[in-house]
């Protein structure tokens, strides 16, 4: 990769965002540990009843993460841009699914929105996020049926569900395979899919299998996120469940990865 890019200009420069990764990823998991260990624990304590914590909790995040978005900012190693911050956070009852270059991309995303719930990696369930996870969003480890009951339940009381539909990091290049999740749960609660594009600089350093010790040579880590025109199910479901899904999962992967076949680099 690092052959693909243009030499480093300022060494010192560079130094310094990569100790700024590094400082960010202590300081989101100190956050972390705060809101697991501290804050979440005394919400408990005054906010009644399991949903009522949930919708206060997923605020609390959303703003965390918008504090963090500030700090990467304010250390000059992130730039968060869109035009859409309005919109996305009047979102509520839709399934948002995007590409997913970095390791940053989810951060950047609930930070917009208030009411984000998250289907998330169950390897994460052994991470130092795992107490947010328990309490907070659905791990994908769980049987499809019980997996897509919570999430219309979700979607039925205002929350947007964040799907990464490659199931992991978008690759660097090569075919894009897209999972069929997203689809069979809009089909199934009849909620519509918002696509989301992230775009922006190159993210190396955060991508999948990047060294941690690489940074950007240009900058600091651009992102650039794109609410996209919604995908209805209603247009799929005069087919068969299995032929909608398919048709609605090739256009999800259309709309956010560009016609079949295309190579994302």
């Amino acid at each position: 990769m690092s052959g693909e890019m243009p030499p480093v200009k300022n060494h010192l420069l560079y130094l310094w965002r990569v100790f700024g990764k590094w400082l960010a990823f202590f300081v989101f998991g100190l956050g972390t540990l705060l809101l697991v260990l501290m804050v979440f624990p005394l919400m408990r304590l005054f906010i009644p009843g399991r949903i009522r914590f949930q919708a206060r909790a997923r605020k609390t995040v959303s703003l965390s993460f918008r504090i963090f978005t500030v700090f990467m900012d304010l250390i000059g190693i992130v730039k968060l841009e869109t035009a859409d911050r309005r919109s996305f956070a009047r979102l509520e009852g839709r399934i948002l699914v995007a590409n997913h270059p970095s390791l940053l991309d989810v951060v950047m995303l609930i930070s917009l929105i208030p009411n984000a719930d998250c289907i998330v990696n169950g390897v994460l369930l052994n991470s130092i996020v795992r107490g947010i996870i328990r309490q907070l969003y659905i791990p994908n480890t769980l049987d499809f049926a019980t997996l897509s009951s919570l999430c219309a339940e979700s979607l039925e009381r205002g929350n947007c569900l964040l799907i990464f539909p490659e199931g992991t990091r978008t690759r660097r290049s090569g075919p894009v395979k897209v999972r069929k999740g997203a689809a069979r749960i809009s089909l199934l609660s009849g909620r519509p899919v918002a696509p989301v594009r992230i775009g922006g600089g190159d993210k190396w350093g955060l991508g999948k299998k990047d060294p941690w010790t690489a940074f950007n040579h240009t900058g600091p880590y651009r992102y650039e996120l794109t609410l996209l025109d919604e995908i209805s199910p209603e247009r799929y479901l005069s087919f068969s469940y299995n032929a909608g899904v398919k048709l609605m999962n090739d256009e999800i992967k259309e709309v956010l990865f560009g016609p079949p076949g295309r190579e994302i680099r």
